[in-house]
């Protein structure tokens, strides 16, 4: 459980930063999510790997659940966020603009469907 967190975790981490950040306050909170998840399942990980587990007095499924939940609760959030970004790519970039540049560019729009999946 704890790898697929960590890879799925690095796929939305490269995703999100691959592309340009139209906006920054939504994005910016997909990327902290899944770089603190990323980084607390390493630690939670390298509590079992190398026996701390057993030297801590601690309720270790109860300590599961509330990480895997509270991750699930956040990861859900930037998933929220992340799709209104990427509904928001048809929108002009500069709206007293003669130009039509978009939020999102085509290949930034499928990156963005990419991280939000």
């Amino acid at each position: 459980v704890f790898l697929s967190l960590q890879l799925f975790g690095t796929i939305v981490w490269i995703l999100v930063a691959s592309t340009g950040v139209p906006l920054p306050l939504l994005q910016g909170w997909v990327m902290f999510v899944a770089v603190t998840a990323w980084f607390l399942s390493i630690v939670f990980l390298s509590v079992f790997l190398f026996g701390y587990a057993n030297r801590i007095a601690v309720n270790w499924n109860q300590a599961d659940f509330i990480f895997h939940g509270a991750t699930f609760v956040f990861y859900f959030g930037a998933f929220l966020l992340q799709a209104a970004t990427t509904s928001l790519h048809h929108l002009p970039r500069k709206f007293n603009s003669t130009t039509q540049e978009t939020i999102l560019s085509a290949r930034e729009y499928n990156i963005s469907i990419a991280a939000s999946v």
